[in-house]
């Protein structure tokens, strides 16, 4: 428990000094990025104070994730979920106020003002740094404060990082590192492909992602649940208990997110109409969204597959596999496909390449050799 409180402790500050580096790395390029990325000029101005607040609120980001990812190692999968959930909540009634202007509204009969900052798209993005902030507070208060085995005043340790625990660090949260900056460098690629297919595809593409994160965003619940799961089973050296939460969490994502899959197939076009007027949008942002739909089976095996690797302090070589599937799959593909296809190409290559990364992981969770350091 003394360890365990230590490296949250000395966890903070340096969570904290990398994420506000990162932060005015993000603030600074803010205003050539919608240029870099080939956007249309008229939406620049939008596109650069939607990522400068969110650069701007990198560092209380990083530290509600690494709060939320203590208490689940901590076991504590509970809070976290409560929090994470509020969130979203709190993200809809921020946005709400946020992004109109004040106006009339009639409820019921009745009609009444409703007080609104009318800031547009700068709007919807302070409107999620505002919820992401106000969960911070609880998520650091009960990290900090609440949770026995992390609470900073049991804690005997200085802040100071001590080698031992940034070489642990280093040599899982590397990898981690490396990978993510990768698949988001990819990710910008991917927007840059999509920018020249015009206004409309754009904004598709944005909804069906929006969409889409309905099915997904469980698997990544699971995952988190299977790298506690498994961490716990790797500290008591139970290999078989491992290898069993391993598949018994795939198997849960797996189904779970098949099933969501299919009802997202036939209630997308009432989503799609909930989020925008505009019938070209729609109808695009359909056809795309339901045809990635059918790699929902395979993108839950490679989501559950990684939380339960990382349990095992197995992050190397799925880096390595999520930068091959990305990188040599998906953006190769999107950039041939779509000079023909339009965005019909880029999500194309986006339903091949997680079927591809979903096999990848199996294979590697089936051959067991994440497992060696339990034998």
């Amino acid at each position: 428990m003394k360890r365990s409180h230590a490296i949250f402790k000395q966890s903070l500050p340096s969570a904290l000094l990398l994420s506000l580096l990162v932060s005015a790395i993000g603030i600074l390029i803010s205003f050539s990025l919608p240029q870099w990325l080939g956007a249309d000029p008229a939406i620049w101005q939008d596109a650069h104070y939607y990522f400068l607040f969110f650069a701007i609120f990198i560092p209380v980001r990083q530290i509600n994730t690494l709060c939320m990812s203590m208490l689940q190692c901590a076991g504590n999968m509970k809070t976290p979920s409560i929090l994470a959930g509020t969130m979203c909540g709190l993200d809809v009634i921020y946005n709400y106020f946020l992004i109109f202007p004040t106006r009339l509204v009639s409820l019921f009969g009745f009609s009444f003002t409703m007080p609104g900052a009318g800031l547009g798209v700068m709007g919807a993005q302070l409107g999620t740094c505002f919820a992401v902030a106000t969960v911070m507070g609880f998520m650091l208060y009960q990290a900090a404060c609440k949770e026995k085995t992390l609470a900073l005043k049991k804690s005997q340790s200085g802040w100071m990082p001590q080698k031992e625990v940034i070489k642990k660090a280093l040599k899982i949260g590397l990898p981690m590192a490396l990978e993510q900056t990768a698949t988001t460098g990819a990710m910008v690629v991917s927007t840059r492909i999509v920018a020249p297919l015009g206004t409309v595809a754009i904004a598709a593409n944005s909804f069906a992602v929006t969409a889409e994160s309905v099915c997904y965003m469980p698997g990544y619940g699971i995952a988190s649940a299977a790298t506690t799961m498994i961490g716990q089973a790797v500290g008591a050296d139970r290999s078989d208990l491992a290898k069993s939460f391993a598949w018994l969490n795939c198997a849960v994502g797996i189904a779970v997110q098949s099933l969501l899959g299919v009802i997202m197939y036939f209630i997308c076009p009432f989503v799609f109409a909930f989020l925008t007027p505009d019938a070209a949008v729609q109808e695009l942002g359909i056809q795309v969204l339901r045809l990635e739909l059918f790699a929902e089976p395979l993108f839950a095996a490679s989501i559950v597959a990684t939380g339960a690797l990382r349990g095992a302090g197995d992050t190397f070589v799925p880096g390595i596999l999520n930068l091959v599937s990305i990188w040599g799959v998906r953006i190769t593909i999107a950039y041939f496909l779509a000079q023909t296809l339009g965005l019909y190409g880029v999500w194309i290559a986006m339903t091949v390449e997680l079927c591809f990364r979903g096999i990848l992981f199996l294979i590697r969770l089936g051959r067991g050799k994440w497992l060696r350091r339990l034998a």
